[in-house]
């Protein structure tokens, strides 16, 4: 049976992603199989393994670290928020209607099993299981339907990190305030804390950490410093960062808009400074080109963009000339009608598009997931990516289709189901030139920010910490 370390954090947004992912590298560059897991993800940025199943994308990006193929195991529960008290479950890789309409309470006695049946099956499998936890395991009014934090490391007997984000203050209370909600029992896995984020000179900290461990009986493992290497992580950080709300664009830029329930958000990475994500029409002014992206509630979105004033003014864009780009449900929205009869997002059955394409939308009670690959016959390039959707689209005579089910054109407005369409680098420049923009500087390979971001973390923590696993 493999062994397991878990990173968990005080808070979300910690970095617990980011962190997984350095340690599933090093140890495999170390020579270990490893193997990423965690149990219960929320989130609507997702992507789809070569099984055709759906899974969460910071989990994807593990495995690629991990050097292993996705396996949905990896993530078995994956919950994407339709509505502030509604989240659609996503049991190993396809979508449970059944456990989806249950109780948030109700929930853990039907999934734990499939966690625990996951869970065991990597550690039989690899050397080590690298685990991630989900938002802070001192959320004591949860503990009783804990299926992601504690539960799971008790059920590894994982040794446990427990990383705070330094750079947003505070954090020596937030590790000793998350130390003191735990059980005997859950503080006896802790193994060490680490500092993320850090922006200075560490030898400032003292005697901080000192007095953190004769509080508690816990070492800081590590610092950890904040880190300019992007990957794509569960929540979109990327489109927090001042780069993506609009850095130096005098020479102009794409305004991608900031939907309620947007999904799959980190796609659109590639665009770097030259991206600016806008929830007014004043926001929109003077935009070179303006994508519409996926949408967990494409109805619900669509009525928000109407409500801001951003429908007309995307409407107007397009009909100046703007090119317009729609991902998923952003395709959806620029058709001439969403019809949702069986009510999958369980809202209106039929609502109007923007008009801007030739299209029509039926949601199907079935979702599609699967990678793809295609030509486009408007540029004549092969591009690939991942579809997951319910929509089932047709075209009308004033729409001209480029990739059968995949990819149209009217004029300047395009729509497509293929997610990461522009993380495709000679699409991305064709896109851009009909904006009349240039590319920005290219990133690294993801595996080279893996390898770059695993040495850099490595480095800044204890060398027991890995030599221990090893």
């Amino acid at each position: 049976m493999g062994r397991a370390i878990m990173v968990q954090g005080c808070t979300s947004s910690a970095g617990k992603s980011y962190l997984t992912a350095a340690l599933c590298r090093a140890l495999s560059n170390a020579g270990a199989r490893v193997a990423p897991f965690k149990a219960q993800n929320m989130s609507n940025n997702a992507g789809v393994t070569p099984a055709g199943l759906e899974m969460g994308r910071a989990q994807l990006v593990q495995a690629a670290a991990a050097r292993v193929t996705p396996d949905v195991r990896m993530n078995p529960v994956l919950l994407k928020p339709e509505a502030d008290t509604r989240s659609q479950v996503v049991l190993l890789g396809q979508v449970s209607r059944e456990i989806t309409d249950l109780p948030w309470r109700e929930r853990k006695a039907h999934l734990w099993p499939h966690v625990q049946g996951a869970l065991h099956s990597l550690l039989d499998e690899f050397d080590v299981v690298v685990i991630e936890g989900a938002g802070s395991p001192a959320e004591v009014n949860l503990r009783a339907s804990d299926i992601v934090n504690m539960r799971v490391a008790l059920e590894a007997r994982a040794g446990v990190l427990l990383a705070s984000d330094i750079d947003r203050g505070g954090s020596f209370a937030h590790l000793l305030g998350t130390w003191h909600c735990l059980t005997p029992e859950e503080r006896a896995l802790l193994r060490g804390f680490i500092l993320n984020r850090f922006r200075g000179d560490a030898r400032l900290l003292s005697p901080a950490p000192e007095w953190l461990e004769a509080q508690t009986g816990v070492p800081t493992v590590g610092v950890v410093p904040m880190l300019d290497i992007p990957l794509p992580e569960e929540d979109g950080v990327w489109a927090e960062t001042g780069a993506a709300r609009g850095g130096d664009q005098d020479d102009g830029f794409v305004a991608i808009a900031r939907l309620p329930r947007v999904s799959n958000l980190d796609e659109f990475a590639p665009l770097g400074p030259l991206a600016r994500w806008v929830a007014t029409p004043a926001e929109l002014a003077g935009a070179r080109a303006v994508i519409l992206p996926g949408s967990k509630s494409t109805a619900a979105d669509l009525a928000w963009l109407r409500a801001t004033g951003l429908a007309g003014a995307v409407t107007r864009a397009a009909h100046a000339g703007v090119p317009v780009l729609g991902v998923c449900g952003g395709l959806q929205m620029l058709g001439r009608v969403i019809r949702d009869p069986h009510g999958v997002e369980g809202g209106a059955h039929e609502v109007p598009g923007l008009g801007l394409l030739d299209l029509d939308t039926t949601f199907a009670p079935d979702k599609t997931t699967t990678l793809t690959t295609f030509t486009d016959a408007e540029t004549g390039l092969t591009v690939q990516g991942y579809e997951i959707h319910h929509g089932q689209t047709g075209a009308g005579a004033g729409v001209q289709t480029l990739a059968p089910g995949r990819l149209w054109r009217q004029g300047n407005v395009r729509g497509t189901y293929l997610h990461g369409l522009l993380e495709n680098p000679a699409y991305l420049e064709r896109f851009l030139g009909w904006a009349g923009l240039r590319p920005p500087a290219g990133l690294d390979s993801l595996d080279a920010r893996l390898d770059a971001i695993a040495a850099r973390v490595g480095a800044a923590l204890d060398p027991r910490v890995l030599e221990d696993l090893l």
